[in-house]
């Protein structure tokens, strides 16, 4: 994260001292036009004055006892997908309510090594099974699971059978896109655990039982997260935008626990 460090010279009780005085003068100009977006500035300092205070001891896995960061195979220092998903259950323990984590190099067409299901492919798996794993250990050895919802997924699926571009066989195996069905499992935050919902065709290739629309997925996570997404929109050119988009939508009941 950036920018975490004040200023060489800017003590925390003088950068507190300054934030005081801001706060002030806002709330005076809060009182005198009554614009919210005056509080949401308020609010914008103290989330970044908080983040200044707690970020990095939050980030700092070296306070992990070795133990635990063997099982993530995460190494201090080093920037790693295990890294963050350590990362990840420190913030939550800290209550940050939206975590997000990235890992890139999964589009295995099979153009090159760094591409192929069998090279590069295979070592994506490997850098993400152990912390993904090691994170959802962790919540539940922490009594965290019950109210944390584990969401994972990608852009799509893809297709079952090899690719073959231009009619020649190709020197690596990869596999093309499929937008028509792929998976997301969850954990936790009330989910059902130890079953699965959908099926597909033989090939993989299309929905052949219980579809789910994404924005089903999208109603049923606010479902979870104590949200009713039919309350949640507003009216737009003439439709009721929500997040869920303005088509139908539906909580997946069946995977509820």
């Amino acid at each position: 994260m950036l920018y975490l460090d004040s200023p060489p010279g800017l003590s925390a009780p003088q950068r507190r001292t300054m934030l005081d005085a801001i706060d002030e003068i806002n709330q005076q100009r809060y009182a005198e036009f009554g614009n919210p977006e005056t509080l949401t500035r308020i609010a914008q300092y103290e989330m970044s004055f908080r983040m200044q205070m707690d970020a990095t001891d939050a980030m700092d896995i070296r306070k992990e006892p070795e133990t635990v960061r063997e099982r993530y195979g995460s190494q201090a220092g080093e920037a790693s997908f295990a890294s963050n998903c350590l990362v990840a259950r420190r913030l939550a323990e800290r209550g940050v309510r939206f975590i997000q984590l990235y890992h890139w190099g999964w589009d295995s067409h099979g153009s090159s090594a760094r591409e192929a299901l069998n090279i590069g492919f295979a070592e994506r798996c490997r850098q993400v099974d152990q912390p993904i794993a090691a994170l959802l250990e962790d919540l539940k050895e922490r009594g965290m699971m019950e109210d944390t919802l584990v969401v994972w997924g990608g852009e799509f699926g893809r297709t079952s059978m090899r690719e073959n571009r231009g009619g020649q066989e190709m020197k690596f195996v990869g596999r093309d896109h499929n937008p028509g069905a792929f998976t997301i499992w969850m954990a936790g935050g009330g989910v059902r655990p130890g079953m699965s919902f959908g099926q597909t065709d033989e090939l993989g290739y299309e929905i052949a039982k219980d579809p789910v629309e994404v924005r089903d997925l999208h109603a049923t996570m606010l479902y979870l997260l104590g949200f009713d997404f039919h309350k949640l929109n507003y009216s737009f050119q003439g439709l009721e935008q929500k997040l869920t988009g303005v088509k139908p939508a539906r909580v997946v009941a069946e995977v509820v626990a």
